[in-house]
């Protein structure tokens, strides 16, 4: 499949890590995330093949990366420890599904790169990220950070939304952008979801059973 990026063979790699480590996992939000991979692998690979016949691919993408998004948001409420926050991105991913959903079906259209409301779920996700680490830093004795398979999930997420903000941002202008323009957006596209998935693999060979360390609400 000489057709797929370098990038989907990271999340390949992302994916049979958390198979090997599924069954010596305790946490849930680990659980949950491997069959979460799995389809992010072969949603990837569908797009990518249909790019590389010439065929569209805006709409898969544009339901995935809503729907990924909600995800985020679930996986984040299982990770951070104070039940308001908890709920509060919960109630996050519902409404910020059900308006990424209306943009992309009567606003920009299924055909238009939903740029709006990915450059709003960018910020969000962000923003519960900080919350992660602000309460994290806050735990007396948490241990070593770089054994906490949840501060390599939320530093991957971080990073890529942070440094991708920017770059969906200026998607409004993407048909004029010269083609050197494009082929740069994707190199750092590949490269900063690379990176992601390397770091959520990281987290799985991080992990291991143990008792998890929460703050009262």
């Amino acid at each position: 499949m000489d057709f797929l990026p370098v990038y989907i063979y990271f999340i390949a790699l992302s994916f049979l890590v958390s198979i090997y480590k599924l069954k010596k996992n305790s946490q849930f939000y680990l659980k949950i995330f491997s069959p979460f991979l799995f389809l992010t692998l072969c949603v990837e690979a569908y797009a990518n093949y249909l790019s590389s016949i010439n065929k569209s691919n805006i709409v898969i993408y544009n339901f995935f990366s809503a729907f990924e998004f909600c995800f985020y948001l679930f996986l984040i409420s299982f990770i951070i420890q104070v039940r308001k926050i908890k709920n509060l991105a919960r109630y996050a991913a519902g409404i910020y599904g059900l308006l990424a959903v209306l943009n992309i079906l009567f606003v920009q259209g299924v055909n238009t790169f939903h740029t709006t409301t990915y450059a709003a779920g960018c910020l969000i996700i962000a923003s519960f990220c900080v919350r992660y680490f602000y309460e994290i830093f806050r735990i007396p004795g948490a241990g070593k950070l770089e054994n906490n398979p949840a501060f390599w999930i939320c530093a991957g997420l971080l990073f890529f939304y942070c440094c991708g903000f920017p770059l969906w941002g200026l998607m409004n202008i993407w048909s004029k952008w010269i083609v050197i323009e494009l082929e740069t957006f994707s190199g750092i596209n590949y490269l900063l979801n690379s990176f992601l998935y390397l770091l959520f693999t990281i987290a799985y060979l991080c992990s291991r059973t143990r008792n998890s360390i929460s703050l009262s609400s």
